[in-house]
């Protein structure tokens, strides 16, 4: 049954559902990112134990490179999900992530160790990583594509902020959930007590599952299939009519790679380096995850008001000049002054970036490539976030004095994307319908 009504201004379509659309997308973001972020925690303080022989530097870098191959998979996972979210709709093919994700994460939990099967366990962990990834590739895309199409024109960002409002809410259970883990005796944190988290993933997924099986496709899909407006090979009239889209997409998702220093590198580099135990980090995590709960609204808001474009580049400018910040602040033995940089840094810097780029990149895409606009360009792009902690271990980052190269780093991706994001046109009063077309 179609939910579309006759829209009451030209090139508005209304009779969308865009509360529920945002809770779904809200909960699937939150189960996409409670599971990446408790492999994230792992990859970081588990995983070198388990996985690997022995639980050095190296372990350490094979850890976070487990951590990226998610990433490998997503461009495959962008294509593939992209095509048929376009061809046959939003809501299949995000019924289908959410699925796939949950089985992948759940499945984690129930590898054996390098002690029982040697290098088959990192093999194993890599393939389940991989389904991680190839799921994750469809997720935000069409969470994202569905919630701005039931969305009013004037409230798209707000409304798609929800997406990545999600992601705050997973890393927040995340780190609640693996809290009590690091508190566990050794014995019992590297047998059974990490696998855990994983497990509790299904309970997460359910409540997902049953809220999206509701929803119905979004007017603007609706009204694309009745005027025959379905591509047939969506990935060919992508490349075709908004390569430059695609590539605008790519440089300015870079800004992602942010969320892993802070959320997985940084974990690393406070305990090898500023001697911070990892309870004291993922509490850190918590406070500006929670914190972001309600920026992230706000900056959406904001977005509908005065544009994509200068709270996007706001937040990726304001990522720049914070990192440096917190990391020092992580070394400096006091941890009311961390919360408030932790804070300062994601909350009112990142958030901002994060909140508006749902929305920011979704319009650049007409209906017709939108799923698929979004999935490609962002996977690519979200690659260089899925290897940033592997590349700056490589450079020395969890090193002594490696706040320098986190920060180095960090600067000229966002300055990549602060450069991608001048190009764009600014569309927050262009009409649904009208979006995408050049």
């Amino acid at each position: 049954m179609s939910h579309t009504v006759p829209s009451t201004t030209p090139g508005t379509v209304t009779g969308g559902t865009p509360k529920k659309a945002a809770l779904a997308s809200f909960l699937g973001s939150a189960v996409e990112y409670y599971d990446f972020f408790i492999f994230g925690s792992a990859a970081a303080l588990i995983f070198p134990h388990v996985f690997f022989p022995d639980a050095d530097t190296n372990a350490a870098i094979m850890s976070f490179a487990t951590f990226g191959f998610a990433y490998i998979a997503r461009p495959i996972g962008a294509v593939v999900l992209g095509h048929f979210g376009d061809r046959i709709g939003r809501r299949k093919v995000l019924m289908f992530t959410l699925l796939l994700m949950g089985a992948a994460t759940f499945v984690i939990g129930c590898l054996p160790d390098f002690k029982t099967v040697g290098w088959w366990a990192p093999v194993l962990l890599v393939l389940a990583r991989l389904c991680q990834g190839f799921s994750a590739a469809g997720e935000q895309a069409g969470a994202s594509s569905m919630t701005l199409e039931h969305a009013p024109d004037n409230r798209r960002s707000f409304f798609t902020s929800w997406t990545l409002t999600g992601t705050q809410g997973g890393q927040i259970l995340a780190a609640l959930v693996f809290i009590p883990v690091l508190a566990l005796p050794d014995e019992i944190k590297y047998t059974i007590g990490w696998r855990i988290p994983f497990w509790l993933s299904a309970v997460v997924v359910l409540i997902a599952f049953f809220i999206r099986r509701t929803l119905h496709e979004p007017p603007a899909f609706e009204e694309a299939k009745k005027t025959a407006q379905i591509s047939k090979l969506p990935v060919a009239d992508l490349l075709k009519d908004h390569w430059r889209d695609v590539l605008r997409v790519i440089a300015c998702a870079f800004i992602a790679a942010v969320s892993t220093v802070f959320g997985t590198l940084a974990i690393s580099y406070a305990k090898n380096v500023a001697g911070v135990d990892g309870t004291t980090t993922l509490w850190l995590v918590v406070g500006a995850n929670f914190m972001a709960l309600g920026t992230q609204p706000l900056f959406g808001m904001l977005a509908d008001k005065i544009g994509r474009k200068p709270v996007f580049i706001y937040g990726a400018l304001s990522s720049a000049v914070l990192t440096p910040v917190f990391l020092l602040s992580l070394e400096s033995g006091s941890v009311p002054l961390m919360f408030l940089a932790a804070v300062g840094f994601f909350s009112f810097g990142y958030a901002a970036a994060n909140a508006v780029w749902p929305s920011f990149y979704a319009e650049m895409f007409s209906t017709n490539v939108r799923f698929s606009g979004l999935a490609i360009g962002t996977q690519l792009g979200f690659l260089m976030a899925g290897f940033a902690p592997a590349i700056v271990a490589v450079m020395g980052g969890i090193q002594p004095g490696g706040w320098v190269q986190i920060s180095i780093f960090t600067g000229i991706i966002c300055l990549i994307a602060t450069v991608a994001a001048l190009t764009a046109k600014e569309t927050f009063k262009v009409p649904t319908r009208e979006l995408g077309q050049h």
